[in-house]
């Protein structure tokens, strides 16, 4: 096989992959497993597994590519139900040989072992933030918890969720315009729910709401999110999910700015 992995938590993986997205892309190198779901224009959703929380890892070339359908996929990992019994998790392996070939995957729940062939695709080309952590500008980590309270107090009637970072006061601020007027939330930077701030210019910039709402399933699993944005105003959502046996997953969420704001509209 070109790739093989062996995952002894099947339920880990499908909670992380629930996406809007109908397709999906695997690239795999030596260290990591990054799955990209399909996203809106001016967005992009990935999943980072590092090689660790696998059982085995084993990428024979430096890097794998391909595309399959991500409803087939989570079919597939739900063949057994959604939950599996106390003590009966469902193991998966995946193993795929290389171009053309179909990804096999093999779930095993008490004995009861099922093979599933998901057909791949040549992958498309990426869209490309360029997101370097050199041109980072700001960024601020949170407790996910403060988010998702974010969420369920600002008016998701508005169009855009506008962010305010900056090294003086407001610090971090998120805002909404909709239908009962304007919102805002302010968190101090010494907040209990702020992990670590550093903010080295004011940037104020506007974010279409549709494009964010595909990240919101990811915030809901997550323990801790690192909002990031560089200087033409691009935002990074990295949110850390931990499983059940601890071990630690990635989704990253990379989002086109809205429109510019001004002092004046300020």
């Amino acid at each position: 096989c070109s790739l093989l992995l062996n995952y002894e938590r099947q339920k880990s993986l499908c909670t992380a992959l629930v996406s809007e997205s109908e397709s999906t892309e695997f690239k795999e190198v030596s260290v990591s497993c990054k799955i990209i779901a399909e996203a809106p224009l001016s967005s992009s959703l990935s999943f980072l597994l590092q090689a660790e929380i696998f059982q085995e890892f084993d990428v024979q070339e430096d890097s794998v590519t391909f595309r399959i359908n991500l409803s087939v996929l989570l079919d597939c990992l739900t063949i057994f139900g959604t939950s599996a019994l106390p003590g009966t998790p469902t193991a998966l392996r995946m193993c795929y040989r290389g171009y053309s070939y179909p990804l096999m995957l093999f779930l095993e729940e008490g004995g009861v072992v099922t093979v599933c062939k998901i057909n791949t695709q040549e992958p498309d080309e990426l869209l490309d933030f360029d997101f370097c952590s050199t041109n980072v500008v700001n960024k601020v980590i949170l407790q996910s918890e403060g988010l998702r309270e974010a969420f369920a107090e600002l008016d998701m009637t508005s169009e855009v969720l506008q962010i305010t970072m900056s090294p003086d006061k407001p610090y971090f601020r998120l805002s909404t315009f909709g239908n009962a007027g304007s919102a805002h939330l302010d968190y101090p930077r010494d907040s209990d729910l702020m992990e670590a701030f550093h903010c080295n210019q004011t940037q104020t910039n506007r974010y279409k709401i549709s494009l964010l709402k595909p990240s919101t399933k990811a915030l809901a699993l997550s323990c801790k999110v690192s909002i990031r944005t560089d200087a033409q105003g691009f935002l990074s959502l990295q949110y850390m999910i931990r499983n059940e046996d601890g071990q630690i997953c990635f989704v990253e969420y990379y989002c086109c700015p809205d429109e510019d704001i001004t002092d004046a509209a300020l």
